[in-house]
């Protein structure tokens, strides 16, 4: 099997340790692809825009985000909650940012790029790897085939969701918040973190018959309060 990674950052990393990350990479690549292919297919059958799912895809490559983009315009959120509610979403990517910039490298162009593909995914797949030259490629490896393979799910969910002719009559309403409770899952295995969500929910709920769609998801961000200190695992 030929590599085809004969540049920086790959070309300092052993071979046999590019093919296991490189097969670690394209199974990570296929769960991304059938992701991406849901987030295509809610939002063609929320009547989004295709050039808008499209660009969204591309510019902002960030799944969480986007799916409560979606969610909440198909709740008849307004544009601005919208994209509000996703910028706090990704404020958790300025401390990876942070953790990340010597393995992305130190030109503006890498620094650039290299932030663009800055995902929960990426980012925890180059840490796996030793620190160095094979954290750099993995990084690199890994986030330009999460990029190609959301983008391609995208346009293929895009275009199935399309050709549903009663997306209602599937429960598509109901997909939002399955698919973003899918999200959240992983990150609920602490107490704390338990007890943040469902304080969340609490206030979104008491918001929703007194606040426009859209903005009791913001409200919910005032979950945060109860925070404080760990409680330890339960």
């Amino acid at each position: 099997m030929r590599l085809p990674f004969r540049s920086r950052p790959f070309r300092d990393v052993d071979r046999a340790d590019l093919r296991a990350d490189l097969r670690d990479a394209l199974a990570l690549a296929t769960a991304v692809l059938v992701v991406g292919a849901s987030f295509g297919a809610l939002a063609a059958a929320a009547a989004v825009p295709a050039p808008l799912v499209v660009a969204m895809s591309v510019l902002v490559f960030a799944g969480g985000a986007q799916f409560l983009v979606v969610a909440v315009v198909a709740a008849g959120g307004g544009v601005v909650a919208a994209v509000a509610a996703a910028l706090l979403l990704n404020l958790r990517h300025l401390p990876f940012g942070l953790a990340m910039a010597d393995t992305v490298g130190r030109s503006p162009v890498a620094r650039l790029v290299g932030a663009h593909l800055l995902v929960d995914e990426t980012v925890a797949f180059s840490r796996a790897r030793p620190a160095g030259p094979r954290a750099r490629a993995a990084y690199w490896m890994c986030g330009s085939m999460l990029f190609a393979a959301w983008n391609l799910g995208t346009v293929a969910g895009m275009l199935a969701g399309s050709a549903v002719p009663d997306p209602d009559a599937f429960g598509v309403d109901a997909a939002f918040p399955a698919g973003l409770l899918a999200l959240l899952l992983p990150g609920l295995r602490r107490w704390d973190a338990r007890r943040v969500g469902l304080a969340a929910a609490a206030l979104a709920l008491l918001a929703t018959p007194v606040l426009p769609p859209g903005l009791p998801v913001l409200a919910g961000l005032l979950g945060l309060l109860v925070a404080g200190a760990p409680a330890g695992e339960r």
